[in-house]
């Protein structure tokens, strides 16, 4: 294996894994650091497989040195907003615990540049629509206050000599690698499409609608969904971006573009040919109706486009997965 190394915590998860296959494609080593906790070994293919966790700080620095990097993209988190409520001790430890540990390991071995995923869920329920970066940032649960924290952390850190980050603000990531080396594995599933598609399959006895009275054309909440292949592609932009020399920076990544739970609905069962069986229920208690992302600054600062997210496609790669290959 050769390139150039990057580290990538949190490497054999779902985001973490299709970004390392991105940087391959580009002439990278990712470096896969990952407790295996909810990732899976298996979707680590293009660089070597640390086993060990990001809290351990003599272990990442001793990965930093023996592979010589530089460059650290930090995906390894926990990020279910309803696990969050219920368990956040665990959140604080793991989320935060672990940015600590990885900025000291990171000033230690000299890491120049750090890219955070971090997540649309910083901003709470916004005032305005779309939204932008200098919307005020209000989380309403603890995963989201996690993720600020580690953003407030990195503005700190950098000044360290030479360390810069990008703090990059995920919508709904959605979809598979088109190529179908890499899926969708969570358990337990909590991501609408997955969910839905499972039900169309039949592998599940309902798909549930939280929320059918929203201030919305139809009732149901809006999302802006982002297919996983282009969040790759940001990923690498945003690295090309800092390798440049260019300054730190925070940034969406979303399409700009919202669809609804029910859209979503209808957008399934005329791609495989299934009735949804779905089931109505109330709201959850801080979900907003529409989250949206302003992508304009994106698209100026690093060139970024999110070329693969309308609704079919998110869906059609997703499927195999879950319904089968479409015909």
């Amino acid at each position: 294996m050769s390139g150039e190394p990057i580290l990538v915590t949190g490497g054999a998860g779902y985001i973490g894994s299709h970004v390392c296959k991105q940087l391959s494609k580009v002439g990278n080593l990712p470096v896969v650091m990952d407790n295996l906790s909810v990732g899976h070994a298996d979707a680590v293919k293009w660089g070597p497989l640390v086993t060990a966790d990001i809290r351990d700080t003599t272990a990442v620095e001793a990965t930093l040195r023996d592979y010589g990097i530089k460059r650290v993209m930090h995906f390894a988190a926990f990020a279910y907003v309803g696990e969050s409520v219920a368990h956040p001790i665990a959140y604080y430890d793991n989320n935060v615990g672990g940015m600590i540990s990885l900025l000291k390991a990171c000033g230690a071995a000299g890491v120049e540049s750090l890219i955070l995923s971090s997540s649309c869920a910083t901003y709470g329920i916004p005032e305005h629509l779309p939204i932008s970066e200098d919307t005020p940032q209000n989380p309403v649960n603890p995963y989201g206050r996690t993720k600020l924290i580690c953003e407030h952390m990195l503005r700190d850190a950098q000044t360290a000599p030479g360390l810069r980050f990008a703090a990059l603000r995920y919508f709904n990531a959605a979809g598979a690698d088109p190529e179908g080396e890499l899926s969708e594995r969570h358990d337990p599933e909590t991501h609408v499409i997955p969910l839905a598609l499972m039900a169309a399959a039949g592998r599940r006895a309902h798909f549930d609608v939280y929320g059918t009275d929203y201030p919305t054309p139809d009732g149901s909440c809006i999302r802006d969904f982002i297919h996983v292949e282009d969040l790759a592609r940001g990923h690498v932009e945003a690295l090309a971006h800092l390798d440049a020399g260019k300054d730190s920076f925070a940034v969406n990544l979303g399409t700009g573009k919202g669809h609804s739970v029910l859209e979503l609905v209808a957008a399934i069962e005329r791609l495989t040919g299934s009735r949804l069986p779905v089931r109505h229920r109330p709201r959850r208690a801080g979900d907003p109706p529409v989250l949206v992302a302003d992508a304009a600054k994106a698209r100026d600062l690093l060139g970024f486009e999110a070329r693969s997210s309308d609704l079919d496609t998110l869906i059609r790669d997703a499927m195999p997965g879950f319904v089968g290959p479409m015909q």
